[in-house]
């Protein structure tokens, strides 16, 4: 049931309203006259403190506020793969379509059509008893991509009725227990999807990439961090890795960065061509732009909106990359909001729950098994970039994000100056995953894999020592064994580590390839 408020105080994103009792942490309300989109982040007696997700220019001391009596959710159902969408999971191309080139305030467009129809072809039958989790039926979505209709969370019983056909996302295709099912599901943002059990990563997330892939894996449900200065390369790196990962499922967000990153996405995977399958790689992608000159707020909802949807892809067995570019700019946007809320900051003005905050989104990353009458796994792969100022790894979100991440790709200005890309520092890098998939890189590539990967990181270390030498007395006072070693790892830096992401032949290389490089770098015989 709606509850009305008034607005008393507006302080930039920030609104605070009284006569709000009625209201509940994190509901979505609806501000001013042109029902601005809102969510209650704080209570105090009868007043509600409202972070506002879009302009609040023109709001005044007695405006009215209206509670939607949920909280913000995301639709998901056949549609959302190859779509574009706003931090609230607003679709920008119908945006676009109604209202042009810039976003009007107080719009509020369904996120999935509600007149396009999906052909339906059930793979359960009248009778049949099913649970949450389960899969009902089949929509071939696209060309490569199979949606798979899950009974909804909560419902469970005999199928009474099912059938075959062309609906929409709205329309009844199955009764369970008396309870109609759509194609069409809501889930709230902020509350992770359930699943029976995590499980230990047993494989990696092949990328292409070969100082990834080699020497500082991600496993497939694993989660990883990309922190690097300004002009290193970090969103390049994630770009790469949306590109060309074996994950089935890709979701994008663009969370405060600048516009044109955001139209590279926009214009490259419609363009390029999926190496696996031979369709544009839009076809398995998910995007959600939310530029830097959008509303901050709507920064703090995006990397949520982006977990939930690949949480959905999860549930249905799939593997899913969720890259979240950046991360910083999400901190910020919980700095200003607790600036503005008068919260006691913590280091460098953070809110002090900046590190749980981070560790929540890393952690609905994960390999499980999924809700469901029959054992299925699935799996969420976490890669967030961070944005440090200067490159410093000692501020907060740095900090924080190492501390819950196992793959840490250090990104190095001085690389980037002399234009070695990707500029993964091989020195600061670091990968917990490697030991833990030693079955899938014995049975799938070679025994010797790991044993080559940890000769390599130990001879890029001696490189590094022995180049502090020759800085200070010469070359000349080196041995020809530890002068093999530099020519040896000069090998490696220019002809395995560095990699043009721009050239059609070195942009990926699939991991058999990089092992056989690589033993020929370092001499050794089959």
């Amino acid at each position: 049931m709606a509850n009305n408020g008034q607005i008393i105080k507006v302080s930039g994103p920030l609104v605070v309203a009284k006569n709000m009792r009625q209201v509940k942490m994190f509901d979505v309300v609806f501000v001013g006259e042109q029902k601005l989109i809102g969510e209650v982040i704080e209570l105090r007696g009868d007043r509600a403190s409202i972070q506002v997700y879009e302009e609040t220019t023109g709001l005044k001391i007695g405006d009215t506020v209206t509670s939607s009596g949920h909280a913000l959710s995301v639709e998901l159902g056949p549609g959302v793969l190859g779509g574009i969408f706003d931090g609230i999971g607003r679709p920008l191309e119908e945006i676009h379509a109604l209202h042009g080139d810039r976003i009007a305030r107080g719009i509020s467009l369904p996120s999935i059509s509600r007149t396009k129809k999906w052909d339906f072809y059930p793979i359960v039958k009248q009778g049949d008893k099913v649970s949450t989790g389960d899969i009902l039926g089949t929509i071939q979505e696209n060309e490569i991509f199979q949606h798979r209709v899950m009974v909804p969370h909560g419902v469970f019983g005999v199928v009474q009725k099912i059938e075959a056909g062309s609906f929409t996302v709205t329309d009844t295709i199955a009764v369970i227990n008396d309870t109609d099912v759509s194609m069409l599901q809501k889930w709230p943002v902020r509350i992770p999807r359930p699943y029976v059990k995590k499980i230990k990563p047993f494989e990696p997330l092949l990328t292409g990439q070969r100082i990834i892939d080699s020497l500082f894996p991600v496993a497939k449900g694993g989660v990883a961090a990309c922190p690097g200065p300004f002009g290193s390369g970090k969103t390049v790196v994630q770009h790469q890795i949306a590109k060309w990962s074996d994950a089935e499922i890709v979701v994008y967000i663009g969370c405060g960065e600048r516009g044109n990153e955001i139209c590279d996405v926009l214009h490259e995977f419609p363009r390029l061509i999926d190496k696996r399958n031979g369709q544009p790689m839009i076809k398995r992608t998910v995007l959600i732009a939310n530029t830097s000159d959008m509303p901050v707020a709507a920064r703090e909802a995006s990397i949520y909106t982006g977990i939930t949807v690949a949480e959905y892809f999860r549930d249905m067995g799939y593997n899913v990359a969720i890259m979240a570019d950046s991360t910083s700019r999400w901190a910020e946007a919980l700095r200003e909001m607790g600036g503005r809320m008068e919260e006691l900051p913590g280091e460098e003005g953070y809110p002090a729950y900046l590190a749980s905050r981070i560790a929540g989104f890393y952690e609905r990353a994960g390999v499980v098994e999924i809700l469901g009458n029959s054992t299925r796994t699935g799996s969420v792969t976490a890669i967030g970039a961070v944005s440090p100022p200067g490159g410093d790894l000692s501020e907060p979100v740095s900090q924080a994000t190492m501390r819950i991440v196992k793959t840490f790709w250090a990104l190095s200005s001085a690389l980037a100056y002399r234009r070695h890309f990707p500029a993964i520092d091989w020195l600061q890098s670091f990968s917990l995953y490697a030991d833990t998939m030693d079955d899938f890189y014995t049975e799938n590539i070679d025994p010797k894999f790991l044993s080559l990967r940890a000769r390599t990181l130990k001879l890029l270390q001696q490189d590094a020592e022995l180049q502090e030498i020759v800085r200070l007395v010469g070359a000349d006072s080196l041995s020809q064994e530890e002068r093999n070693i530099l020519n040896t790892a000069k090998r490696i830096k220019e002809d395995f580590l560095h990699q043009n992401a721009f050239d059609p032949q070195d942009t990926y290389t699939p991991i058999k390839t990089q092992f056989e490089r690589l033993r020929a770098i370092m001499g050794d015989s089959k």
